[in-house]
């Protein structure tokens, strides 16, 4: 019923306040749009993560060459899931203002100047203060990717979310496998090797310009980014008092989404020294890494289309869940000697990211419901997420091994299965808010 609903509202055209609405738009230019539209969300998606993972792999030099203390550069690992928290919150409101595709464009501009900055800001201060510029540029996108591609796709939202998520995942593993190497080449100063990654992120705002003078040229200061059939959906005409809060459905994905972003983080934060504790040689122990992260690159794409076409959701969160504690298990009792195959595992159980976009665009009716759930889900979830590779290395460091930190990796996924099986019944948050 949602998505008949959701076709029927897309395919009307709505006049603009300025009297030129999507019924003046030709076939031709309603297409180039849309693909144009496709390249702005791959070209995003391929920039929510470098800014992250190609520090990580220059985290000794950056520490090295600013003089940063253990303790500084430990609470790093923890500014992203904060800034998203912090920032992803402003995004619906900025979208309403100003449209979705102009504020994923001016994200795409604030990682560009944050990724140029950062490296010579000549300071630790200066170097936060940048670093949190790129987090804010992506902490909106992160919460209105969902939104666009509900509005331009609302019949495709498992395919396009898997191109989405599988594009972000390319994006993770590609700064983490290829920074090192294109240091040295760049004649090894980290500076360079950090500041290449902004030449991506200015790519990334190409795509939307248009798109912006588009809508501008629609008129209306409310317009936002449309459908793929050319509507020009309005704020005023979208439900702007849901109350998110009243949902359990959407408690249960904040939730859902905090966990499996803590399995995250502790996964590139740890994983590798797991490993290298266990024996594996430093190489090894960084394929390691990067196989798990590459397993999102196919999988992201294949979970929300799977998902789409379910009635519920929690039997893959059940499955997921599962690899994930097989994996934890394997790393428990034999780190080295199944290393490869738990790598897979915890590659697999990482892949409830995509699921969890997909839930946030089925879960809401509208694009304004997407655009409160996917700001709530994300920003709480991402709060409840900070503490866990902190306290993971409290425990390392006061046990002096690994099975305490391994044991609570796992213990976080008994609750993230419960909750992804009441994200993933087949309701929305507008039935249950209204209620």
């Amino acid at each position: 019923m949602a998505s008949e609903e959701i076709r029927t509202a897309t395919s009307t055209p709505i006049r603009s306040s300025a009297g030129t609405g999507a019924e003046s738009e030709t076939p031709s230019t309603r297409a180039w749009m849309t693909r144009l539209v496709v390249v702005g969300i791959v070209l995003t998606a391929l920039n929510l993560r470098p800014a992250i993972t190609s520090l990580g792999a220059l985290l000794e030099e950056v520490r090295d060459g600013l003089g940063m203390s253990g303790s500084v550069a430990g609470l790093l690992t923890s500014v992203p899931p904060l800034c998203f928290a912090v920032f992803g919150v402003m995004a619906p409101r900025l979208a309403r203002r100003f449209g979705a595709a102009a504020v994923v464009g001016a994200g795409m501009v604030a990682i560009t100047a944050g990724l140029v900055i950062r490296p010579y800001a000549g300071g630790t201060a200066g170097f936060l203060a940048a670093s949190a510029l790129a987090l804010m540029g992506i902490a909106v996108s992160n919460v209105l990717m969902p939104v666009i591609v509900k509005r331009w796709f609302p019949n495709r939202v498992g395919s396009m979310t898997g191109l989405y998520s599988m594009a972000l995942a390319l994006g993770t593993s590609a700064a983490a496998a290829v920074t090192v190497p294109l240091t040295g080449a760049l004649g090894g100063s980290w500076q360079s090797g950090l500041a290449v990654w902004a030449g991506l992120a200015a790519a990334a705002v190409l795509p939307w310009i248009p798109l912006v003078r588009a809508r501008g040229a629609a008129g209306g200061s409310h317009a936002l980014v449309g459908s793929s059939k050319g509507a020009a959906a309005t704020a005023p005409q979208e439900p702007d008092g849901l109350r998110i809060t009243r949902s359990r459905t959407a408690w249960a994905l904040a939730v859902f989404f905090g966990l499996q972003a803590t399995a995250a983080y502790i996964t590139m934060g740890w994983m590798a020294q797991i490993f290298r504790d266990a024996g594996v040689a430093a190489g090894t122990a960084g394929l390691l890494l990067a196989v798990t992260m590459v397993m999102g690159v196919p999988l992201a794409f294949v979970i929300p289309r799977l998902a789409t076409r379910l009635p519920h959701q929690g039997p893959i969160a059940v499955v997921l869940g599962v690899c994930g504690l097989a994996g934890y298990a394997g790393l428990y009792f034999a780190p080295a000697a199944g290393a490869w195959a738990w790598a897979l595992l915890l590659g697999v159980s990482n892949c409830a990211f995509p699921l969890a976009l997909t839930m946030v665009g089925m879960r809401a009716r509208t694009g304004a419901g997407v655009a409160k759930l996917s700001a709530f889900a994300q920003s709480t979830g991402y709060l409840i997420s900070i503490p866990g590779p902190l306290l993971v290395g409290v425990l390392y460091q006061h046990s002096g091994g690994w099975g305490l930190p391994i044991a609570l990796m796992a213990g976080l996924m008994i609750p993230q299965i419960v909750v992804g099986i009441v994200a993933g019944r087949n309701r929305t948050v507008e039935e249950e808010a209204a209620r």
